[in-house]
């Protein structure tokens, strides 16, 4: 009898005590990167020298990929860089300090506005995990390539260039540029870089949004007078409708601004934006955006998983800015965009979808591109929000 107590005893205490507290968001972090690990070795191997993924045909079984000078070419890099802090692999680093070598020729690009995307998100993450000097002038050089764009007439960087269709399109997801303009500036103690940084964000907020927070996608300026031409879309279902990658493009921008400044205009107006998406009627309680709020054909339109990862990472930066009363208001809707993206409905099992972690995202419906494809920006957001959620919440 004393025996079997003893065993009995002995099983008792040899149940881990973790088992019964741990924070439930502390399996999905983990199970996140070690997919993120396998994906991306699968990714890598298949991958062009010379080339940056793009996303994953699954009808043919072809990785999908593009010339450095393309707008998300630094989400590759960024990606590895995040997958190697999390889990030490010496594969990935190596793959991740080849990739920048790939890219580096693009802190001299200036072809469009998307120089924080392509060198802030890749060279941004080698700097701050490494400490290596050598990236800081390669983004100081991109930062300045990014000013080239800069209207002062307009007050704005100008996004796309001069087309048939535009004059001086400026866009939304110019927001998510700034932060690299703020970076250098507090690097090198060079103003002029926050500078247009702070005036390109006060004639957004200015040109930009409607009165309920939502925002055009696209506001077109004549380069003479600096007026406001058209306010349209590109991507969007409408003129008047609110995209929702530029919904959580803006929302994530101006926290950036905040961020930097502390200028609490930045924040209020992050606030609405929060507002505008978390309490629109025509968010899926699984709070997986349809690709755009105001899309038609519900519940049978395509949803924006892409659209969820920002949300969900700026969602999270958003909680380090509020009150402990109303941290809650954004942390709940963040855990629930992270628990859906990271369940068999939007993340690829292993060894599937061409080595990309996330699936049914949508780039531009109205053209037939990119719909109900994994984006390698979605992954990059996937990412940075688990490891936001893991530094700033994960009860240890």
């Amino acid at each position: 009898m004393k025996y079997l107590l003893f065993i009995f005893f002995a099983f008792l205490l040899a149940i881990p005590v973790y088992s019964q507290s741990e924070d439930p968001m502390a399996p999905i972090i983990r199970n996140g990167f070690q997919r993120a690990l396998e994906q991306y070795r699968l990714l890598s191997a298949q991958l062009p020298a010379d080339k940056m993924p793009q996303s994953f045909d699954e009808k043919t079984g072809k990785l999908l990929s593009r010339d450095i000078t393309w707008w998300c070419s630094g989400f590759y890099p960024g990606s590895l860089w995040l997958i190697y802090e999390q889990t030490g692999d010496s594969a990935i680093k190596k793959e991740a300090l080849r990739s920048l070598k790939v890219i580096e020729p693009n802190q001299y690009f200036t072809g469009n506005h998307d120089l924080g995307f392509m060198m802030f998100c890749s060279f941004g993450n080698a700097y701050r995990i490494t400490g290596d000097q050598a990236y800081i002038p390669i983004i100081v050089n991109a930062a300045r390539s990014l000013t080239t764009r800069y209207r002062p007439k307009i007050k704005s960087i100008q996004s796309w260039n001069s087309s048939e269709y535009w004059q001086c399109p400026v866009i939304i997801d110019n927001m998510m540029n700034l932060e690299m303009l703020n970076w250098v500036s507090a690097k090198t103690g060079d103003k002029k870089f926050s500078e247009i940084a702070r005036i390109h964000s006060k004639t957004t907020l200015k040109n930009h949004f409607r009165p309920d927070f939502s925002s055009y996608h696209v506001v077109d300026y004549d380069t003479a007078t600096g007026k406001v031409m058209r306010k349209a879309t590109w991507q969007g279902a409408s003129n008047n409708s609110a995209w929702s990658r530029g919904q959580s493009w803006g929302f994530y921008g101006f926290l950036t601004m905040y961020r930097s400044s502390k200028d609490p205009v930045y924040l209020k107006q992050a606030k609405n934006i929060a507002r505008f998406i978390l309490n629109h009627p025509n968010l899926p309680a699984d709070k997986i955006p349809y690709w755009d709020y105001d899309a038609g054909f519900m519940p049978l339109a395509k949803r924006d998983a892409s659209a969820a990862c920002i949300l969900a990472s700026a969602l999270l930066e958003m909680g380090q800015y509020v009150s402990a009363t109303e941290r809650e208001e954004y942390l709940a809707p963040a855990r629930q965009i992270l628990k859906s993206l990271s369940g068999a409905e939007y993340l690829y099992a292993k060894g599937q979808g061409g080595g990309f972690l996330i699936r049914h995202c949508v780039g531009a419906l109205p053209m037939n591109s990119e719909v109900d494809v994994p984006l390698i920006y979605a992954d990059y957001y996937y990412l940075e929000a688990l490891k936001r959620y893991k530094d700033w919440y994960l009860k240890k």
